[in-house]
C-alpha cells in the first residue's frame, strides 16, 4: 500500500522574494500573494494550475486536493478573480488545464515510476452526479465558472501532444491533448495576432488556429509536469509586449519565465512548493 507523504502546512510556507532585472519569483500561497499586488500590473498572464485529483504535492490546503470538484472550481474563480484584478484593462489570460477521471471508489493511487507525484495518498470520491469511469469535465466546469465570474472565454485552444503518454486503457481512446483556454478582462483586448501567425499551404501565412501541435518535452528536473516552452511562447507573443510583465501564479519550474526571458519580457512568478521554487531559480539563473 502506498505510504503516505509527510504534508506541510501551507502556513508554515515562509514568503520570500527572489528578484532579478526581468524576473521575479516569489516563495508563497497565490491566493495570499495576489492580494498584495497592486491592480492593472501585469499584461497578461499564462499559468497552469494543479489538475484536480491527479498529483499530491503533501502541502496541506494545495489547489488540486480539495475533497470535491466543485471546491477545486471555487477555489480556481477566487485566485483567477484577483488575477483578473492586477492585470491590465486590456490584457489577457492564458489557461491550460487537463481533465480527469473519475476514481471508481479507490481512496489511494500507487506510485508512478515515470511520475513519482502520481502516487497519492488520497483519492477524491466520484462527485455527485457521476458514475465511476466518466470523465469530470474539469476544464469546461473551470472556465463556465470564470465566464460567469465576469471573465470574456474567447478561445478554447487544443494542445494536441503526439508524444502524449500511453495509457493501458482498452474501452475508450488514449487521451493525447489538453485545453488552452484565452480569456480576457474586457470585451476589447490586446491580441497581436500578427506576432502568432503559422504557416499556410500557399507559402504565405494565416490567422493561428485552435489545433496546437506541440510535443511534450522531458525535463531532468524534479518538477515532473512542466510547460513546454513551444506552447507558451504564442501565448505571450499574442497577449504582451516587450518590457511588458507576464504572471504566473503557478510558476513550477518556471517555463513562462524562461520564454519571458527569451522574448524580452518582464515575469513574476507565484509558487507555493520551494523545491519547484529552487529549480525555477536555477533555470532562470538566479542562484
Amino acid at each position: 500500500m502506498l505510504v503516505e507523504k509527510p504534508s506541510i502546512q501551507s502556513s508554515q510556507i515562509e514568503e520570500l522574494s527572489i528578484e532579478l532585472p526581468n524576473a521575479k519569483i516569489i516563495l508563497g500561497d497565490a491566493r495570499k500573494v495576489l492580494a498584495r499586488i497592486p491592480s492593472n500590473s501585469f499584461r497578461c498572464c499564462v499559468t497552469s494550475p494543479p489538475y484536480w485529483g491527479l498529483r499530491d504535492y503533501s502541502i496541506d490546503g494545495q489547489i488540486g486536493a480539495e475533497n470535491n470538484v466543485g471546491d477545486f472550481v471555487k477555489d480556481l474563480v477566487a485566485i483567477f478573480r484577483e488575477v483578473r484584478r492586477t492585470l491590465t484593462d486590456d490584457g489577457t489570460l492564458w489557461l491550460n488545464i487537463g481533465d480527469s477521471y473519475t476514481s471508481g471508489g479507490r481512496t489511494w493511487r500507487a506510485p508512478d515510476s515515470k511520475n513519482v507525484a502520481r502516487g497519492m495518498s488520497y483519492r477524491a470520491p466520484t462527485p455527485e452526479g457521476l458514475k465511476p469511469k466518466d470523465l469530470i469535465g474539469v476544464p469546461w466546469r473551470v472556465a463556465f465558472a470564470l465566464q460567469e465570474d465576469g471573465w470574456y472565454l474567447r478561445s478554447d485552444n487544443i494542445w494536441y501532444k503526439p508524444n502524449c503518454q500511453p495509457e493501458s486503457v482498452k474501452d475508450r481512446p488514449t487521451r493525447s491533448h489538453e485545453y488552452l483556454f484565452l480569456l480576457s478582462k474586457s470585451e476589447k483586448y490586446f491580441y497581436d495576432h500578427e506576432a502568432i501567425k503559422e504557416p499556410a499551404a500557399n507559402g504565405k501565412t494565416r490567422n493561428k488556429r485552435t489545433v496546437w501541435q506541440v510535443n511534450t518535452e522531458p525535463f531532468s528536473g524534479a518538477h515532473f509536469a512542466v510547460f513546454p516552452p513551444s506552447l507558451v511562447e504564442p501565448c505571450i507573443l499574442a497577449g504582451s509586449q516587450e518590457g511588458d510583465t507576464v504572471l504566473d501564479p503557478f510558476f513550477g519550474s518556471g517555463t513562462v519565465g524562461l520564454v519571458c526571458q527569451k522574448l524580452n519580457r518582464r515575469c513574476t512568478g507565484i509558487e507555493l512548493n520551494q523545491d519547484y521554487a529552487e529549480i525555477a531559480k536555477q533555470r532562470l539563473g538566479i542562484i
